[in-house]
């Protein structure tokens, strides 16, 4: 996610993770929930565990999760957010992994592929 060239910043990130609870695939489900999040000014990045956002206005942010979480079509949905709302500084998620990979001097991800290791 790269928005840190705007005025301001970004000041809000959430991890985002909505779970249909269901039998069978529930690829459609997720994709439906990512799919919300164009309705809303936010910027998001999904990995195999959850989704990241980042918003300038926390109202937008948990507008976005909601969104997300109603446009599953499953009689339960369990959805989990955890809010970083930064009040007084600028930052983007970007830096916030650029911070701890100069602290490691490399890249935070592992050298070799889990299908590498033995």
């Amino acid at each position: 996610m790269q928005r840190g060239d705007e005025p301001g910043g970004m000041t809000v990130f959430a991890l985002l993770r909505v779970t249909p609870i269901k039998e069978g695939d529930i690829t459609a489900d997720v994709a439906a929930a990512i799919e919300a999040l164009e309705e809303h000014d936010v910027e998001y990045e999904t990995t195999p565990m959850a989704t990241t956002l980042e918003a300038d206005d926390v109202g937008e942010l948990f507008a976005a999760c909601a969104a997300a979480h109603e446009a599953v079509d499953a009689a339960e949905v369990h959805t989990l957010v955890q809010v970083d709302e930064k009040r007084e500084k600028d930052m983007t998620a970007s830096d916030k992994v650029d911070a701890v990979e100069s602290e490691l001097g490399r890249e935070a991800k592992s050298a070799e592929g889990v299908d590498d290791r033995e």
